[in-house]
């Protein structure tokens, strides 16, 4: 199903992430296209920009992102964690 539309999956995880009022955690650029563009409401987007290898890394830039903003500081945005940066916009409300 995901690869004939590969949107539908996506559209169905923003959507319990919207009526479970949850963060989504991703790796996937695609949520930016579903958010923006396409208006899919979300509670907020934290997107992993890191070798997918480095398994504690990421864990440690989770962390500091939960640590630096806070869940309230995460929501209503999109946020970008890389190895040594955060990139953050407001979401459409």
């Amino acid at each position: 199903m995901a690869e004939a539309t590969p949107a539908t999956e996506d559209a169905y995880v923003a959507a319990r992430a919207q009526a479970e009022a949850r963060l989504l955690l991703t790796e996937d650029k695609d949520f930016g296209d579903l958010v923006f563009r396409r208006g899919e409401p979300v509670p907020g987007i934290v997107l992993l920009r890191l070798d997918p290898a480095m398994h504690a890394l990421k864990r440690r830039r989770i962390d500091a992102a939960i640590q630096r903003f806070g869940e309230e500081g995460l929501r209503g945005r999109y946020m970008t964690v890389e190895a040594a940066r955060f990139r953050s916009r407001p979401l459409r409300a």
